[in-house]
């Protein structure tokens, strides 16, 4: 499971996914849900591609020395360039982007669209020789006439833009974790630490490079926002997810899909004043019905 020695006295119930996994996922359904709002709070001082930046940046260096001072191998240079290209796909085209679009998007809002993620990666697992069944089909079809009814709304419909970060932002997310299944990954918590750093350092490139500046006076919601995400949105749950995305079946991997929408939209109601309109609320229960299809569709391909 880890590259961690466990000492002799850990019971091994400690060490079991079946315990694990359960746990893993209540925190991406609860952390990822609530990232959305961070984000939103911490843009009110921070660029988006920097704040992404300096939140992965922080991570990444406090758990890559953490690591290698309980003796943690460092990754190979193959794990090296996996974990780059990984980290870029989820982080900078992921997560960046998602950072980028709430500029202009409520923080609901881009939860939902993020919700087609399992769609595209549907989508791309066809590109390993594993093409949508027929009632994965469907599924797709149903979700993308989400998509397109979501665009219909308030919340996307000004913001062309917006809308289109986040569906790149989705296929990327996708793409990454379909791609780095079948690679070399560095073992454990190293993963998420490697993957944290390379993507720092091409976020902190293209922040700079379209010349966002870091705030001198940001205010304190702002900068405690970007504390909470660096250290419970990345180091807890991006862990999480590593660690489910290695132990479980993809569609249960992804299905923080159904649960991340409705609370980034109860956090957002409740905590921001944010308000969400018919074509919107139409529109995630559309997705997620896609959503559902095809991770039922798995289920019994998985069983047959």
């Amino acid at each position: 499971m880890s590259a961690i020695e466990q000492p002799a006295t850990v019971p091994r119930t400690l060490d079991n996914p079946r315990l694990l996994i359960p746990v893993a996922l209540l925190a991406l359904y609860l952390i990822w849900g609530s990232t959305y709002l961070g984000i939103r709070f911490a843009l009110e001082s921070y660029p988006p591609f920097l704040l992404a930046g300096v939140r992965f940046l922080g991570a990444g260096l406090a758990m890559y020395a953490f690591l290698r001072l309980r003796g943690i191998a460092p990754p190979t240079r193959r794990q090296w360039r996996n974990a780059a290209v990984t980290g870029v796909l989820l982080l900078l085209g992921g997560n960046g982007l998602v950072c980028f679009a709430e500029e202009t998007v409520s923080s609901g809002i881009a939860a939902v669209a993020v919700a087609s993620m399992p769609l595209f990666a549907a989508v791309f697992s066809g590109m390993y020789g594993q093409w949508p069944s027929r009632r994965e089909a469907v599924g797709l079809l149903v979700g993308f006439v989400g998509v397109v009814v979501l665009n219909l709304g308030s919340g996307l419909s000004g913001s062309r833009l917006g809308a289109l970060a986040l569906i790149m932002a989705a296929m990327c997310w996708a793409f990454g974790s379909a791609w780095s299944k079948r690679q070399d990954m560095p073992a454990g918590p190293m993963n998420t630490a490697a993957q944290m750093l390379c993507a720092s350092v091409a976020l902190l490139l293209v922040g700079f490079g379209t010349g966002e500046h870091l705030p001198a006076h940001p205010t304190l919601r702002a900068t405690a926002a970007v504390v909470y995400l660096a250290i419970f949105g990345s180091i807890v749950a991006f862990s999480a997810y590593l660690y489910v995305l290695k132990h479980a079946r993809p569609a249960l991997a992804t299905s923080y899909a159904y649960v991340n929408p409705p609370v980034a939209v109860l956090f957002g109601v409740w905590l921001a004043g944010e308000h969400v309109g018919t074509f919107d609320l139409a529109g995630m229960a559309i997705i997620l019905l896609g959503v559902g299809v095809i991770t039922l569709a798995r289920q019994r391909g998985a069983r047959g």
